[in-house]
């Protein structure tokens, strides 16, 4: 069984070609190319809680520090979280390869 990214796993449309892209946008965690293979995802696909501006719970979210509590009691991050141990990328750890990168 393959991971699955957040778009897939929330079906909510919004990767490129999605069919929500037309009235939300294309979510930024699809097209984050900095944390491609982090927590063995596709762009920010396995690394959505650590990316500004994804689309979660039916409504645009903040910052990282502004939505990592709902984060934390997510679905999606909990399987992650479980498929990726002991080798899990936290938050701190993606924060920082996207800082070190631009």
């Amino acid at each position: 069984m393959s991971k699955q990214n957040c778009w897939d796993f929330k079906k909510c449309g919004r990767q490129p070609g999605g069919e929500k892209v037309k009235d939300l946008g294309v979510c930024p965690a699809a097209v984050e190319s900095r944390t491609n293979g982090v927590n063995s995802g596709s762009n920010g696909g396995r690394a959505c809680w650590a990316i500004t501006g994804t689309f979660c719970g039916g409504k645009v979210q903040g910052t990282h520090a502004s939505k990592m509590g709902n984060c934390l009691n997510c679905d999606f991050y909990q399987v992650v979280q479980k498929e990726e141990r002991p080798n899990f990328k936290t938050a701190g750890y993606i924060l920082n390869l996207i800082r070190d990168e631009e």
